[in-house]
């Protein structure tokens, strides 16, 4: 027979972060104001007929401020005081209790009408649910080594009651305690316990299998390791629980689904994440592999940038970042028109190989090799990174390094590809005639499949061990001097010659891009300080006197230096305009002054032109005999020679031996007298064989008494029949005759087509005489015969 509720008028205590179920004894703060207000207006009630002596009141879940529809009502046991002095109350829940609307009462305490609750009588299947209910909890007790608790749970028959000891469960939140104090129900609440404990328990076993396997074969030097081990095994525990990945900055395989990569490259990361997941902590390769997945991930493997395919742009960019450099211009505008072209035909990609460039430019410092990388990456729309190979000598900079060595890392052309963030940068390789060679390697010979267009697409690294797409890539490298870079390597390189600036060019460069860097370093405004063409020029010509434009920056900073300097201490208003003669009073005197025509005053001295790391150079050549009574016969050479430059002064002199009678010179006296051949500036080592018609022409002043017209300069090889043969560079010498003062230039009639590449300024400032024949060398070169006499009669 079902026992009707009861309602009665009780003090509520709300409960913000606890939930009390029927049968849970609880102590409860005094000094806290709602605590005493409602314990206060129990013992009131209780005192007054008919309560009698039990002070009762009403337990209230209160979450986030609200009441709960339910709450317990539970008897005052006792009160008293705790060993530190704080006052305690001791409640027991008795039964539930179901809140009604207010009321008033006594104290000052909140009211309410509460439905108290009957127990409903246990049946079969709450029995049956107890029982299951008792097993589950007593495991999770022994699990938690409260085997003081589980005699206390065994001794619990009410069904009902043991349900309601799960209020005591730590792992319960809130919420649950609250639904299990809203359920009647003995049996819903069994079963609904019965499944939460079911749950812990699988947690439980879960975290007690991973400590068994942590734990096995541990030692006393392990422990670190264990501790790391749990927290990692925790965490991923947690993180499944909550379907989400254990943690996406260690969670490589993770990553590497993620990330866009190339199938093979994938298919070897995941092999990669597969030994890093059976591997340990300890485990020796640990370490290398991450730094492995962490370069691969990081590499742009599908990143590409959009070429800029807008050609009058492109080559506006080239013109206002450099004067002169057409031919490199011309190479860079011509690869954009082919690209879109063929971007607009769709054919981007053909056999696997993309349509990238590999450019070789050669020539003396300071030309604008180097800057103008960057601007052909800015005219391209592309990025730009720069790799120095200058000094290397280690293969490994090149290809990488095996990951069995401590420290490996990729090559330099791999890190460079990630720098740059893109599969088809702009990559200049700096200064590639200064590589070097030892035990370690050769890095030309690696450098040869990374600048090899039918090779470069399948790279492959010693460090990354994939294939990895340089195809798309515009190397740009740049060297001094051709002949240091090995035959194979240079042909994979189309070469582009930087050969020097004429003086207008200079001029211009100065004007529109030198002076405006160097006034912003100087801190000076293009209004305060005007620098005269004429001035400029005057630097090129006789302060600097170079191929390039390094001397002449340095130059123009000196003068704006000064400036700043001067007026800094008063001496000095601005504005100024600096000219041609001021530069002596901020630069000192011209350090290069004509002096062909002093050098070749004298019979014997012959102007010629030759060509170094540094561009084109004047060279001269002075020869003498001595007395018969003086000296031994002979040949002697000197100015650091090197064998071919000897073999040249051998060839002029056994050719004027041959030929002399034809040529009306007294050479019947050389079999008497020793011939000496002598090229300043002996502290610089000299070869090549472009010096043969000098020689000849020195000799041949030197046995005929004619001194060598002053304003000729001349190059080109001699062959022992007198044949004049082509020479290289004939640009640079031209240039460096022009600098030099001269006005007439000798060179071989083979190297006519070269002329071509010549600037046309500079053709129309010399006469250029193409000979084939020593005999014309000597009868443009040598003065008349009459001047012999006046030269004479001067002396």
């Amino acid at each position: 027979m079902a026992i009707a509720p009861t309602t009665r008028a009780l003090p509520v205590l709300p409960l913000d972060d606890a939930v009390v179920l029927p049968g849970m004894v609880v102590p409860l703060d005094l000094t806290d104001r709602e605590v005493s207000a409602a314990v206060d207006a129990a013992r009131a009630e209780a005192v007054a007929p008919p309560a009698g002596d039990s002070p009762e009141l009403l337990l209230v879940p209160r979450p986030d401020g609200k009441y709960a529809a339910y709450g317990t009502l539970a008897v005052v046991e006792q009160t008293g005081r705790l060993r530190g002095g704080q006052a305690v109350a001791v409640v027991r829940g008795t039964r539930r209790a179901k809140i009604g609307r207010g009321t008033t009462g006594p104290g000052a305490a909140l009211w309410v009408q509460a439905e108290i609750l009957p127990e409903p009588p246990a049946t079969d299947r709450a029995r049956e649910l107890a029982e299951a209910y008792r097993e589950v909890a007593v495991k999770i007790l022994q699990h938690r080594g409260a085997f003081q608790v589980v005699d206390v749970i065994r001794q619990i028959e009410d069904p009902s009651a043991l349900a309601d000891s799960a209020g005591y469960a730590p792992y319960l939140t809130l919420e649950r305690k609250i639904s299990l104090l809203e359920t009647t129900d003995p049996a819903e609440r069994l079963e609904t316990v019965l499944g939460w404990a079911r749950e812990q328990l699988a947690e439980l076993e879960v975290a007690e299998t991973i400590r068994n396997d942590v734990n096995e074969g541990m030692e006393k030097q392990q422990r670190e390791f264990l501790l790391r081990r749990q927290l990692e095994a925790i965490r991923k525990e947690l993180a499944e629980l909550d379907g989400r990945p254990a943690d996406e900055k260690d969670d490589y395989r993770a990553r590497v689904e993620a990330a866009n990569l190339p199938e093979k490259v994938r298919e070897a990361a995941l092999k990669e994440v597969d030994k890093l997941e059976r591997g340990g902590e300890q485990a020796p390769d640990v370490g290398w592999i991450r730094t492995w997945l962490d370069t691969v991930l990081e590499l742009p493997w599908n990143e590409r940038t959009e070429d800029a395919y807008d050609i009058p742009a492109a080559r506006a960019v080239l013109d206002a970042d450099h004067a002169g450099l057409d031919d490199v211009k011309d190479r860079i505008v011509e690869y954009l028109a082919v690209r879109k072209r063929r971007a607009d035909r769709g054919l981007g990609v053909v056999e696997g190989r993309r349509s990238g460039a590999v450019l070789a430019l050669v020539g003396p410092p300071g030309v604008g090799k180097t800057s103008l990388g960057e601007s052909v990456a800015r005219a391209m729309g592309r990025k730009f990174t720069r790799v120095a190979l200058g000094g290397i000598r280690d293969e490994a900079e090149i290809r990488g390094h095996r990951r069995t060595y401590v420290g490996a890392l990729p090559g330099r052309i791999v890190r460079a590809i990630r720098e740059a963030g893109t599969m088809n940068p702009v990559i200049l390789l700096d200064e590639i005639d200064k590589v070097g060679a030892d035990y370690r390697g050769d890095p030309t010979a690696a450098l040869l499949e990374v600048l090899d267009p039918a090779q470069n697409h399948t790279f492959r690294d010693h460090y990354l061990e994939v294939d990895l797409d340089l195809s798309d890539v515009v190397f740009l490298a740049t060297a001094n001097v051709l002949e240091s870079i090995p035959g194979p390597l240079l042909d994979r390189m189309e070469l582009v010659r930087l050969d020097g600036y004429t003086e207008d060019e200079k001029v211009v460069i100065a004007r529109d891009h030198l002076l405006r860097r160097q006034l912003d370093r100087a801190g000076l405004t293009g209004d305060e300080v005007v620098f005269d063409d004429t001035a400029i020029r005057r630097l090129a010509a006789e302060y600097t006197r170079e191929s390039g434009v390094r001397d002449l920056e340095r130059s123009i900073a000196r003068v704006l230096r000064k400036v700043a300097a001067k007026h800094a201490t008063g001496a000095l208003e601005l504005p100024i305009s600096v000219g041609p003669d001021d530069l002596r009073e901020y630069v000192g005197r011209p350090r290069h002054t004509p002096e062909t025509a002093e050098r070749t005053a004298v019979p014997g001295v012959a102007t010629g032109l030759a060509v170094t790391g540094a561009g084109g150079e004047v060279l001269f050549v002075e020869a003498s005999l001595a007395d018969p009574e003086t000296g031994p016969t002979g040949v002697s050479l000197t100015g650091q020679l090197g064998d071919v430059m000897k073999e040249s002064a051998q060839i002029a002199l056994s050719y004027l031996r041959s030929h002399g009678a034809e040529l009306e010179l007294p050479v019947g006296d050389l079999k008497e007298r020793g011939v000496h051949i002598h090229v300043p500036a002996g502290a610089v080592p000299k070869d090549g064989p472009s010096a043969g018609v000098t020689m000849v022409t020195a000799l041949g002043s030197l046995l005929s008494g004619r001194p060598v017209r002053a304003e000729v300069a001349m190059t080109g090889e001699v062959s022992l029949t007198g044949r004049v043969l082509p020479i290289g560079g004939v640009k640079q010498k031209l240039l460096a005759a022009q600098r030099a003062g001269a006005t007439t230039v000798l060179l071989p009639k083979r190297n006519e087509p070269d002329l071509d590449d010549v600037p046309g300024e500079v053709r129309d400032a010399l006469e250029i005489h193409l000979v084939s024949d020593v005999r014309e060398v000597l009868n443009l070169a040598l003065s008349p015969a009459g001047a012999t006499k006046l030269v004479a009669a001067a002396a």
